[in-house]
């Protein structure tokens, strides 16, 4: 009877280690079938990029409001408020690299001796976003063409601006997030004295702390080394579940 008993409770394990397999395998398959027009090679599936952050932890991807205390995130395209005019992003989330997430972290403690501190407008971004975005505003002065892919889909982007830590408003920079205008580019000359001065202090200690700004948005920022980061089109809800 005891052998009969056992029997059954092995076959159930069996059973039950079979049907596991097989979901994990349809998931696998899923996050395999996510859009990829130009056939890149992205990481689509958790399971990969936990394989990835195993081998290397600077893979990891960190969420920012966790990581650096007192940040504070803007994120637009979790909102309509942004140039689509549509919400991109299922969640108001801010996701880097660890290396990324570590300097952002330094940089904000020595903002706040000043009195300032990082306001968030974007961070990774899934390469579906992008695919959105290019469909929306196919000029790649201002939209990553996804045929190559983003910076920001590699975790190694950052679209920010400067707040007052008394006020909690911005500081007098030169356009607003997401201006496609002339004013956005970082040499644009005909600004306020204070703007100029203040978009010279933002460029300089980016920098200091290993981020170059980009030619044509005095908001955004990469960290060195991004092109040694895989692409990415993981979901905030896949991220935040890790």
């Amino acid at each position: 009877m005891k052998c009969k008993s056992l029997i059954n409770k092995t076959l159930l394990s069996n059973v039950l280690f079979l049907l596991l397999i097989s979901c994990n395998s349809e998931s696998t398959n899923d996050c395999r079938n996510k859009p990829n027009p130009y056939k890149l090679p992205l990481i689509q599936c958790i399971s990969d990029h936990q394989a990835l952050v195993l081998q290397n932890p600077n893979m990891e991807l960190v969420d920012l409001e966790e990581y650096i205390p007192n940040i504070k995130l803007d994120i637009r395209y979790a909102s309509e408020n942004n140039f689509t005019g549509k919400i991109i992003y299922s969640m108001a989330k801010a996701y880097a690299r660890k290396p990324v997430a570590i300097a952002l972290k330094q940089l904000q403690d020595s903002l706040n001796k000043l009195g300032l501190g990082l306001k968030i407008y974007d961070a990774y971004r899934p390469y579906s976003a992008t695919l959105k975005f290019y469909e929306v505003y196919p000029d790649t002065n201002f939209v990553a063409n996804p045929k190559y892919g983003s910076r920001h889909n590699r975790g190694c982007a950052i679209d920010l601006s400067l707040i007052n830590l008394l006020t909690g408003n911005e500081i007098p920079l030169p356009t607003s997030f997401d201006d496609f205008s002339e004013k956005a580019h970082p040499e644009y000359p005909y600004l306020p004295e204070e703007v100029i001065k203040n978009r010279s202090f933002l460029f300089d200690i980016l920098s200091h702390f290993g981020f170059t700004h980009y030619p044509t948005e005095w908001w955004h920022f990469d960290y060195q080394g991004w092109n040694n980061y895989p692409l990415m089109d993981l979901s905030f809800e896949e991220l935040n579940k890790k």
